[in-house]
Order: structure tokens, then C-alpha cells, then sequence
């Protein structure tokens, strides 16, 4: 026996608004409970300097390369032509200081303007090598904090 004869079948609707609230609140959790943290490809740790100074400097070769392309060395301004010719410039400046009277062979000091392109204290760095000086360093400023 059906008693429901004058009435069609009505379809069953899914109330969409507590289910998007109930969608909002687990996004609303998820955003604040997520830690975003970066990730990079090596985990170094540098080193820290706690010598006291030298009381001795060894003798330096001072470089300075500046933004337009420009060498000096031991503020004697050298027109680049190659890397063999600095480092002709390099020795003649060991041999002018008296490098050869001491033992212990010069420092070369690399002073790089921030906005110098890599390639020309790359091309320092292997007058350098060429010239047969082991010892290199980079002049850096301190930055005062105040």
C-alpha cells in the first residue's frame, strides 16, 4: 500500500553552506598550525677567528681592481693586456719591495671594488698562480653598526 500517491518523490539536496564553513575552519587551522621554514642545499658552518693580531706583517702585494676595469699594483696603475703580463707586474713589485731577502714569500692582498666584475679578480687570482705566490687574501671594510 503506498498512502503517499498525490505527492512526487522530492530529491534529497545537500546543504553546501556548513560544509564550506566546516572547510574554512580547517583551512584557517592548517594555515596557522604549518611552519615555513627554508631549506637549503648545504648546511655549513663557518669558522670563527679568535687569534690575536700579528705582531709581525709579512710583506704584502697590494691589488686593487676598481669598477671600470682598472689594476694597481702597489698603487702603481698597470694597463691590463693578459693575465701573463699582471703577472709580470706582480713579480716585479715582490722583486722592487725585497721580497728575495726574505724567506717566506709575499702576501698578495686583493682589494675588489663591490661593483668590480668576478672576472677581473679572477684574472688577479691566477696572475697570482702564475707568479708563483701562494699566499692570497681578500681586503674586506668592517661595517660599524651604530
Amino acid at each position: 500500500m503506498n498512502f503517499r500517491r498525490g505527492r512526487g518523490r522530492e530529491d534529497p539536496e545537500i546543504n553546501l553552506i556548513p560544509f564550506i564553513d566546516v572547510l574554512l575552519v580547517i583551512l584557517i587551522f592548517l594555515m596557522v598550525s604549518t611552519t615555513y621554514s627554508k631549506y637549503t642545499e648545504l648546511q655549513i658552518t663557518l669558522p670563527t677567528a679568535d687569534a690575536e693580531k700579528a705582531l709581525e706583517r709579512p710583506h704584502q702585494i697590494n691589488v686593487t681592481v676598481d669598477a671600470k676595469g682598472s689594476y694597481t699594483v702597489d698603487n702603481v696603475r698597470i694597463q691590463f693586456h693578459d693575465v701573463a703580463s699582471l703577472a709580470e707586474a706582480l713579480k716585479s713589485a715582490a722583486k722592487a719591495a725585497g721580497a728575495g731577502a726574505d724567506s717566506a714569500a709575499p702576501i698578495v692582498v686583493i682589494n675588489a671594488d663591490q661593483f668590480a666584475m668576478h672576472q677581473m679578480v679572477i684574472n688577479v687570482m691566477e696572475a697570482a698562480r702564475l707568479a708563483g705566490f701562494e699566499k692570497l687574501t681578500f681586503a674586506a671594510q668592517t661595517s660599524t653598526g651604530k
